[in-house]
């Protein structure tokens, strides 16, 4: 992929990740846990879970957004394309896939075992 495809592509993703993030705070603000008035307990049960599953969705959109920046960050210093942790290229498919990928597949799934 070339660089001027990658900056598209990724930039197309920031917008879009800027989008979600900016409905999902708003749906989050407009009911944080709809706590200011009685519920019944299986309602009050129902709308934690949905302020969870906002709050994970939200929490993924930003973690998404910054590798994104970085992404973007790499093209502007002439290092995309390459494996931060190793310097091998990253595969093509790979960035097709997933633009803002900064590892090798092997060094991903090194990193990924080594946060757990």
């Amino acid at each position: 992929m070339d660089i001027a495809t990658a900056r598209k592509r990724l930039e197309e993703v920031r917008d879009e990740l800027d989008r979600s993030v900016a409905v999902l705070n708003g749906a989050h603000q407009m009911h944080p846990l709809v706590a200011d008035y009685p519920q019944d307990p299986a309602d009050a049960g129902s709308n934690l879970s949905e302020s969870d599953r906002a709050e994970a969705i939200l929490a993924a959109a930003k973690a998404r957004r910054v590798l994104v920046l970085d992404a973007l960050a790499r093209i502007d210093e002439g290092s995309y394309g390459r494996c931060v942790a190793c310097g091998a290229e990253v595969p093509e498919g790979r960035l097709e896939a997933k633009p803002e990928a900064a590892r090798c597949l092997g060094c991903q799934v090194k990193w990924d075992r080594s946060r757990r």
